[in-house]
């Protein structure tokens, strides 16, 4: 029997290939701008990140999310997209 094919994804923030199960996906919006896209479903173009306050604060940082969407993204919106972000964080201790 043929095993599945585990779809991977390479995160903005610490360019590491990862099963795209376990990373978030950020969606461009056509009217807010960008949004988190739980389903990872959505329509439009989209970015991934791990859910790791350090991964957060790395693609901040590199403007790697402006970068990837190719588009500009207000510092307002991505400080509400970062506020959400803080509740899909993993801590692993």
């Amino acid at each position: 029997m043929k095993t599945k094919k585990v779809p991977m994804r390479r995160c903005v923030g610490c360019m590491e290939s990862k099963p795209k199960r376990e990373l978030i996906r950020l969606v461009a919006d056509g009217e807010n701008g960008l949004k988190i896209d739980v389903t990872g479903k959505a329509n439009g173009r989209g970015v991934y990140l791990c859910p790791d306050a350090a991964c957060f604060s790395l693609a901040r940082k590199k403007r790697a999310i402006s970068r990837s969407l190719e588009m500009e993204i207000p510092s307002q919106v991505l400080d509400r997209v970062f506020e959400e972000l803080k509740q899909y964080e993993r801590t692993d201790s």
